[in-house]
């Protein structure tokens, strides 16, 4: 489904250059489920967590990773007798559902099947005609799988399911949740652009993150900064078609596919941030007012409890911005834990 391309992550610790309150933080950073992560924590006593955490990313990674043949969404996709999903990817199935709802369909893990035709998905791409979208929409639905105990119930073998575009969201909460439990103050998670954060940064202030301009760049090559956003106790996920795209035929199709139509998104917003306070949730609505356009998303941000929004459009060749009240408090770095 939706790829997050976000920032380099430690372009979130730009507030470690000044400040006079030093603490003692860790960095661990590595690779999960087809991307990098990077995580500081306040550690007094310098425990290393991190075999514990590389042992959470291989069993989320044989939960929900559609890359991994041995995961239980491989085998749920292959329709495979006896499969039991675990409690990772129950979380993650039911929330998913409800953001769908939530959403009128714009977030679907069942869109699998569009991706994968449109070359965004681990397979190659199809030769896209009209018959064949409309054949794969036939396979689209949220609302066409379900969980009966810890069995995945599937209205049409041919339906696929999807997480990328909620399960690193989830995963950065995941360890979030670890580190609470070992009563760490004061972190910042990063996996995939998915970040959470707690407490303050080395220096005692608040977490500032840095939110990507969205110029066409699918190798990253150059990365400039649209935004500084001043956070703590918050989540933060940003969506974009500007690193993950194809031009074919002078047509540019990005891989934000609209499930209603089977057609990569075609409107003026070209990145949407979002603020919650898990990055699970962070994470999916981004992809969903990325599908929703500009008017659409912006109108579900100021209505949805516990949301703030960024988003970057296109105003007749120029980027322009909009967000939501709350988000403007964190720019000018008044933001707090408990808005």
């Amino acid at each position: 489904m939706q790829r997050k391309f976000f920032f380099l992550a430690f372009a979130a610790l730009i507030a470690f250059s000044c400040g006079s309150e030093q603490r003692q933080f860790l960095y661990l950073d590595g690779f999960t489920q087809g991307t990098s992560y990077h995580i500081a924590y306040n550690s007094p006593d310098s425990t290393d967590y991190h075999e514990e955490l590389r042992e959470i990313f291989r069993d989320i990674d044989y939960s929900m990773s559609i890359y991994n043949p041995s995961s239980i969404i491989s085998a749920v996709n292959r329709n495979e007798h006896g499969v039991d999903a675990d409690d990772y990817f129950i979380a993650v199935f039911n929330r998913a559902r409800e953001i769908s709802e939530k959403t009128g369909g714009a977030f679907d893990i069942t869109v699998g099947p569009l991706v994968n035709a449109w070359g965004f998905g681990f397979s190659e791409r199809e030769n896209i005609t009209p018959r064949l979208v409309d054949s794969l929409l036939q396979l689209i639905g949220w609302e066409q799988v379900r969980l009966e105990g810890r069995s995945v119930i599937k209205d049409q073998p041919g339906i696929m399911l999807d997480m990328n575009a909620i399960a690193k969201g989830y995963t950065v909460d995941v360890v979030a949740d670890f580190l609470d439990a070992r009563g760490v103050t004061d972190y910042m998670i990063e996996i995939g652009g998915e970040i959470r954060l707690k407490g303050r940064n080395r220096n005692n202030q608040l977490w500032r993150i840095g939110i990507d301009k969205p110029v066409d760049d699918p190798v990253a090559i150059s990365r400039e900064l649209q935004e500084i956003v001043h956070l703590t106790g918050r989540a933060l996920a940003t969506s974009g078609n500007y690193r993950k795209f194809y031009v074919m035929d002078g047509q540019k199709y990005a891989h934000t596919i609209d499930p209603a139509t089977g057609y990569p998104v075609q409107h003026t917003l070209l990145s949407a941030t979002v603020v919650a306070s898990t990055a699970m949730d962070a994470d999916a609505w981004a992809t969903a007012f990325m599908v929703l356009g500009l008017e659409k998303g912006m109108e579900l941000a100021r209505s949805a409890p516990d949301l703030e929004a960024y988003f970057v459009y296109d105003l007749e060749g120029f980027p322009a911005v909009a967000y939501t009240e709350g988000f403007r408090e964190m720019i000018s770095g008044q933001a707090t834990a408990n808005r």
